[in-house]
C-alpha cells in the first residue's frame, strides 16, 4: 500500500508506520556509524550517561563526532559551539526546501518534527514528498527509526568500549559514507538535483584548495542547499499556478 493510497484514507497512524518502514534500513546504516561516535564519545570525553544525553537530546551525528573530537583535544566550549552551529546551518536550508510540503502543520508539531531532521531521513521523505506530497506523520515515522538507530548504537557502543577497541578497524566508519551514497543516487533524476550535485562539486573542490579544515563541506552545502531550495521553491510556486489555471 503506497503512502498516496494511505494520504486518501486519512490513516496518519498507518503513515507513520510505512515511515517506520522505509526508514528502517537507513536506521541500519545509521546504527553501524554510530557505533563508532558512541566509542570515540566513550574514550574521549564523555561519560556513559553524557553519550547517550548527547545523542538523545542533540541527535546530529556529523556535529556530534566535530564536537567530541574538539572536546578530546580539550577546545574551548564556545569554539565547540560555533564549529557545531555552523555546520548544522544546512538543517535551515533542508527545513527550508520542506516548508511547502509542510504547510498548515501547527507549530508545536514541526517543532517536533525539527528534532528528527538529519541528512538520511531528510533525502528519503523530500524524495516521498516529491511524489506524494507533504505528510507529518511519514517523516515522523522516518526520523524516529532514523533516531532509535542513532541512540541505541550509542548506548551499545558504551557498554562495549573496554572490551571492542577501536571500532574503525572493521570499517564500520564507511556506513557513513555507503549511507550517502545509497541516498545520493536515487535523487540525481532531474535538472534541479542534478544542478545541486554539480553546485556542491564544483564549490567543494574550489574551497578545499583556499581554506584549510572542513570548511568546504559547510560551504558546498550551502551552495547547493540554497539552489535547491530556490529552484524547488520556484518549481512549487509553478505549480499552484497550473493549478489555478
Amino acid at each position: 500500500m503506497t503512502e498516496g493510497t494511505l494520504k486518501e484514507r486519512g490513516n496518519p497512524v498507518q503513515v507513520f508506520w510505512l515511515g517506520i518502514k522505509e526508514g528502517a534500513p537507513l536506521a541500519c546504516s545509521i546504527f553501524a556509524y554510530g557505533l563508532v561516535f558512541g566509542l570515540l564519545a566513550r574514550q574521549g570525553a564523555l561519560s556513559y550517561w553524557e553519550t547517550l544525553l548527547m545523542s538523545g537530546a542533540v541527535f546530529a551525528g556529523s556535529s556530534q563526532f566535530v564536537a567530541v573530537s574538539m572536546m578530546a583535544v580539550g577546545a574551548a566550549p564556545g569554539q565547540i559551539i560555533l564549529a557545531t552551529f555552523l555546520l548544522s546551518l544546512r538543517h535551515l536550508l533542508m527545513g527550508a526546501s520542506l516548508a511547502p510540503y509542510l504547510a498548515g502543520v501547527k507549530f508545536w508539531k514541526l517543532a517536533v518534527l525539527a528534532h528528527f531532521l538529519n541528512d538520511e531521513s531528510y533525502a528519503l521523505t523530500v524524495n516521498r514528498f516529491q511524489q506524494f506530497g507533504g505528510s507529518a506523520a511519514y517523516f515522523l515515522g522516518v526520523g524516529v527509526a532514523t533516531f532509535v538507530g542513532w541512540f541505541l548504537s550509542s548506548a551499545l557502543a558504551g557498554i562495549m568500549v573496554k572490551g571492542v577497541g577501536d571500532l574503525r578497524v572493521y570499517g564500520l566508519d564507511f556506513a557513513f559514507l555507503g549511507a550517502f551514497i545509497g541516498l545520493l543516487i536515487p535523487q540525481l533524476k532531474d535538472a534541479r538535483t542534478w544542478t545541486c550535485f554539480v553546485v556542491a562539486a564544483l564549490v567543494a573542490l574550489a574551497v578545499i584548495q583556499v581554506l584549510p579544515g572542513k570548511w568546504y563541506i559547510l560551504i558546498a552545502a550551502l551552495a547547493a542547499g540554497t539552489v535547491g531550495a530556490f529552484m524547488e521553491t520556484q518549481a512549487h510556486h509553478g505549480r499552484l499556478l497550473k493549478r489555478e489555471a
